[in-house]
């Protein structure tokens, strides 16, 4: 029979055992997912509203009415279906089945008092004094009406959108840098201040190369105000809720701001407009620091410990939740057993063969991902539907898809998630070409909803894979190769001057890649985030394509319980007999 000093001395036994406590172990002491957590999640409204203002708003000022013809000065008395009738020849070839860089070259005057009728042997000639547009379409102007940048100049809207990723690139560049050695609040508020003055600079723009030189500097800031809000989002939540709340801010803040945007766009009713209004906002980052907190593993990695556990219990009090003494004192203890890793470099990720792998075939898929994405946005203008419903349409998938995501992501993981929904978007993306009228604009639909279900997953792998020290780096590379994959979409939608079905043609077959790439990526659903390479190198290895997360979590839950009960009966036993 156990008396009660037995047990004493049991205690006692156990407690001289000192546990490595993790991070996640503190951060679930002062509260996963509780009342800071919610407030952490609001706060980050403005910074997925800023990356819809800055991505978006370029499409609303450049795009041009598709439906369009010359210009004639002599038939301006008449209707604009009149001049388009009488001034512009039939071409079968054409979309609209009239020729929208050519005119008749004849005696107008004449024409009008003969009353002639259009006649195949007159004589054409590229427009002489400019276009007209279908105002019913885009009915405010835009730079690309304004400047003409149609027919010789029908590249140009595709080229600035160009210029504006490869901004981005650098830009993802010196943020993510930032990002690692700064902080995640420096970077935040340095980029969304490049995007304000980019947007100013851009209202300015008297031609093509001063608006593309704006919109450079635009690009620079594109996603990464919500790259980094997004990883504050993820380092202050427990592995529990991280798939849940890091997917609502994109479900929520995002695509509600990009659903409603067509709208703003028409309210503001000029280019110019729309450029002051989507970049001025961005000037109250400077305020960051008084909105969102730095990050506790940012400052771990940096070797800044004390910093770090002060976030922590700040976030318990917020909770109301105490952390235990023991717990900090133990965490203290594990974190001087563990080297800092602020200064390792980056390039560690590719010295290291399974994470040089792994992290190349993310980029990979990611890319597959935002040109699909970002190819359907840009196809929107080819549906036989209004410009403006079309496209709140299809961005308003992404409220109910990333909703769901949110909450399948975890069991089924990400690895599957991708395949099926990129193979889906693969099938529909096809469909599109073979359909017409109301039913290719809902095959748009359910290709853009598939898409963003792989694209949340693809977002969520890098943070989940890469190590602390160099995640802002990592996932800024990660989306540097998703820039260099916009920088191509805009001309494979232009692909479409060719032969019409050909863009969906190359969506498809790069979804179908993205589908075929996910087969081989590691599961990190439910999983700790590394906090060193070794870590991460665990995480990649051991993999098995047929298994479902949820399935796996009750294992390993059900084996600690069994294992964590005989560690306990073997201690008891052992302590027990050295009493006796």
């Amino acid at each position: 029979m156990t008396t009660e000093k037995d047990v004493n001395v049991i205690e006692s036994q156990r407690n001289k055992t000192t546990e490595k406590v993790e991070y996640d172990d503190l951060l679930s002491s002062a509260g996963e997912l509780g009342l800071y957590q919610w407030t952490l999640f609001f706060s980050t409204y403005p910074y997925f509203a800023f990356g819809v203002f800055v991505y978006f708003s370029q499409i609303f000022m450049t795009e041009v009415s598709p439906n369009h013809w010359c210009w004639i000065p002599e038939l301006e008395n008449m209707t604009d279906i009149q001049r388009r009738d009488l001034g512009v020849p039939k071409d079968e070839n054409s979309r609209f089945g009239y020729s929208q860089c050519e005119m008749y070259k004849v005696n107008w005057t004449e024409v009008l008092l003969t009353e002639q009728r259009p006649d195949h042997t007159w004589s054409t000639v590229p427009c002489q004094h400019g276009w007209e547009f279908n105002k019913s379409e885009i009915p405010y102007p835009t730079i690309g009406m304004d400047h003409e940048w149609v027919c010789q100049k029908n590249s140009y809207q595709a080229t600035a959108q160009s210029i504006f990723f490869v901004g981005s690139i650098f830009g993802g560049i010196v943020t993510g840098w930032i990002g690692d050695h700064y902080g995640r609040i420096p970077a935040i508020t340095s980029c969304c201040l490049l995007g304000c003055i980019g947007g100013l600079i851009s209202t300015f723009a008297r031609n093509f190369y001063e608006f593309t030189l704006a919109r450079f500097v635009m690009g620079m800031s594109y996603d990464s105000c919500m790259i980094m809000a997004y990883l504050l989002i993820l380092e202050y939540i427990g592995p529990k809720y991280r798939t849940l709340l890091a997917n609502m801010t994109t479900a929520i803040f995002y695509s509600l701001t990009v659903t409603a945007f067509p709208w703003i766009a028409l309210v503001c009713g000029h280019w110019k407009t729309i450029s002051l209004v989507t970049s001025l906002p961005l000037s109250i980052a400077v305020l960051t620091k008084f909105i969102l907190p730095e990050s506790p593993r940012w400052l771990l990695s940096k070797g800044r410990v004390d910093e770090a556990i002060e976030k922590l219990l700040v976030i318990g009090r917020i909770n109301k939740k105490e952390v235990p003494n023991k717990i900090i004192l133990q965490f203290k203890l594990s974190s001087r057993n563990i080297k800092e890793e602020g200064n390792q470099n980056f390039l560690e990720i590719f010295r290291r063969p399974l994470l040089r792998k792994m992290y190349t075939l993310i980029c990979l898929e990611f890319m597959c991902c935002v040109i699909v994405f970002d190819g359907l946005v840009r196809s929107i203008g080819q549906l036989e539907l209004n410009f403006f419903v079309s496209f709140s349409l299809i961005s308003f998938t992404e409220l109910p898809s990333v909703f769901i995501v949110a909450f399948i992501m975890d069991y089924i993981g990400r690895r599957w998630l991708c395949i099926v929904f990129m193979g889906i978007c693969c099938v529909f993306c096809i469909l599109i070409v073979l359909t017409s009228g109301l039913q290719t604009v809902i095959c748009a639909v359910i290709a853009r909803f598939a898409v963003n279900m792989g694209l949340s997953a693809a977002t969520q792998w890098a943070p989940e894979i890469l190590p602390t020290s160099v995640r802002g780096s990592g996932v800024s590379l990660v989306h540097i190769f998703g820039y260099i994959a916009s920088f191509l979409t805009p001309y494979i939608v232009y692909l479409n001057v060719y032969i019409y079905w050909l863009p969906l043609a190359v969506l498809a077959a790069t979804a179908g890649l993205g589908m075929l790439i996910a087969f081989v990526l590691p599961e990190t659903a439910m999983r700790g985030m590394p906090h060193t390479f070794e870590d991460a190198e665990k995480l990649t290895k051991n993999q098995c394509l047929w298994t479902f997360p949820i399935s796996e979590a009750r294992k390993v839950k059900k084996s600690h319980v069994r294992q964590s009960n005989k560690c306990f009966e073997l201690e008891a036993d052992r302590s027990i007999s050295t009493y006796l």
